[in-house]
């Protein structure tokens, strides 16, 4: 049963202005997005996944340059020099990718219990966020971590490697955000 289209402009809830049973309709995420349903530990993605596209520029270079190795003799029209600079671009970037393909041997918490031990103080609540540093994209955490007290009075960022779990940087200050209260 349809409604009558309203003096209202369309919503949400409207189908070529025509309204439908449920008026209640709200914006919700896919189900493989919603994370309040999700059971089980995440899992970050590991960087050896760029070793796969890394052959796929390999093969597709090769077959640039063996063509242009067959159709050189002849009068080329649609295969030129251009096979060959194709054939050495795709092969400078399934290089890059191919070095660039780390293995993570430090997942987020083994880098929480890095940060902790890097900074000097109890820690009260942390995060840790995966970033990638340098031209070959070296995967490092990035802990924010708080001191333990109500409210925190210290706070640090560390840098944790990701292939070996080595603290690269961490820079500890007093909480800006403890002087707000005083406000």
């Amino acid at each position: 049963m349809t409604r009558p289209p309203s003096s209202a402009p369309p919503g949400p809830a409207s189908l070529n202005g025509v309204m439908s049973d449920t008026e209640d309709l709200r914006d919700a995420l896919p189900d493989d997005l919603n994370a309040s349903e999700y059971v089980g530990p995440y899992q970050f993605p590991d960087n050896s996944r760029r070793r796969r596209p890394a052959y796929l520029y390999f093969g597709i270079a090769a077959a640039c340059l063996l063509l242009w190795l067959w159709r050189s003799g002849h009068d080329p029209v649609l295969v030129n020099r251009g096979m060959v600079w194709t054939a050495v671009l795709l092969g400078a970037v399934g290089l890059l990718s191919l070095t660039s393909g780390w293995k993570m041997h430090i997942d987020e918490k083994q880098a929480l219990v890095a940060a902790q031990g890097a900074v000097g103080f109890a820690v009260g609540h942390a995060s840790a966020q995966q970033v990638w540093r340098g031209l070959r994209s070296r995967p490092t955490w990035r802990v924010l971590v708080y001191s333990a007290e109500n409210p925190p009075r210290q706070r640090s960022l560390v840098l944790v490697d990701a292939i070996d779990g080595t603290v690269v940087q961490h820079l500890t200050e007093d909480n800006p955000e403890d002087d707000w209260l005083d406000v």
